[in-house]
């Protein structure tokens, strides 16, 4: 059977070119096609650079053809990656921290989905890689961290470096640690103006003695704010990692999250998505899994807006037991919660090793993980 070109194109047309809003024949996506027998060869063009991207594009164009024309046609496809023309943006860019290799948002569109759990646990994990790691509390009206790290009645030491009076943070399970909630009353709520909270974290931010580290996790409010704004205006953020339940309304949340860090002025990478409370296992029935709160909600949002998939955290009770008595639960060996931790963690240097790779770090970088992924 020989097979004709516009049989290719109509097909071609039902696919949208990525970020296009066009099919890929409309947007000019197709360079060229080439028909040898049962063999069909497309030329595309894509401005994608991402592995992921390229490989969906792939899929698509293989799964039209084989639906439309001919499920025993030979498909092969050439993607060429263009990169848009780059128009001149005011990028917010932050202050280096010397000693400090790597700072790690961590964000969640919408409070309640255990964002300041995800992140001692990413923490702690981290710390048992061999890595040096810090926190910031910049959860400025609900700060946890001191309780989730069992340091809730420390306070942070002045100490002289070359001359100058610095915060010396908390240390506990090999993390330091800096919260506002060292500095105000635990039984008052904390009433700022975005101004005076914005104040208050660059000072624990560059008044503070964090030595060497290879991460600084910051701890993030929820939603989308000044606080959020300040934090890269004042630092150079090397990636973001939204956490979220399969909830609709906190994907949504999350959604929104996503693209306030992919705003051009911002242009911080997401890293990913962790789904915290993916699933129920209750101890009597440890091979059921109950999706209380939805299925595969974060892994279709990630893919939707071509992001990872980091983790999917169980709806356990541990996990809160630990955090409120102040051991986090990626502390406990050998357990399956751990496991889910340490694997979060690990896809999250992956992709960190990804960006260091792919754009301009703000200082180059040398990252080895347990899983022999490694950058320069």
């Amino acid at each position: 059977m020989s097979y004709k070109k516009q049989d290719i194109y109509a097909a071609l047309e039902k696919i949208t070119a990525p970020g296009e809003g066009k099919s890929l024949m409309e947007s000019g996506a197709v360079t060229n096609i080439v028909i040898f027998d049962k063999e069909v060869i497309v030329d595309v063009i894509s401005q994608n650079p991402t592995l992921q991207a390229k490989k969906k594009l792939e899929v698509e164009i293989m799964k039209i053809i084989h639906q439309e024309v001919d499920q025993k046609i030979d498909v092969k496809v050439n993607i060429k990656i263009e990169a848009p023309e780059k128009k001149a943006v005011n990028r917010i860019r932050g202050k280096e921290i010397p000693g400090i290799q790597n700072i790690i948002a961590v964000a969640s569109g919408k409070g309640g989905v255990g964002k300041s759990t995800v992140t001692a646990n990413l923490a702690v994990s981290l710390a048992k890689m061999g890595f040096k790691v810090g926190v910031l509390d910049a959860d400025v009206y609900g700060p946890s961290m001191p309780i989730m790290f069992d340091v809730v009645n420390e306070k942070p030491l002045a100490v002289n470096v070359e001359g100058k009076s610095k915060m010396k943070p908390i240390e506990n399970y090999g993390v330091k640690l800096l919260s506002l909630g060292f500095f105000t009353d635990p039984n008052q709520a904390v009433i700022w103006r975005g101004a005076m909270a914005s104040k208050a974290l660059n000072q624990m931010i560059f008044d503070a003695d964090w030595g060497q580290l290879d991460f600084l996790l910051v701890d993030l409010p929820p939603g989308t704010g000044d606080i959020h704004l300040s934090i890269v205006q004042a630092i150079p953020v090397t990636g973001a990692v939204i956490v979220s339940t399969p909830q609709n309304i906190a994907l949504a949340d999350a959604k929104r999250g996503v693209a306030m860090f992919n705003q051009e002025s911002i242009n911080v990478p997401v890293l990913g998505i962790v789904e915290n409370m993916s699933y129920f296992t209750p101890e009597e029935l440890p091979d059921n899994k109950y999706f209380i709160f939805g299925k595969d909600g974060a892994k279709n949002l990630a893919e939707d807006l071509d992001t990872t998939l980091l983790g999917e955290i169980p709806l356990v009770q541990s996990i809160r037991e630990s955090g409120d008595v102040g051991r986090p639960v990626a502390l406990q060996e050998s357990t399956s919660l751990q496991q889910a931790f340490f694997e979060a963690t690990q896809n999250m240097l992956s992709q960190l090793v990804k960006r260091n790779n792919d754009l301009p770090p703000t200082e180059i970088v040398r990252i080895t993980t347990m899983s022999g992924c490694s950058a320069k």
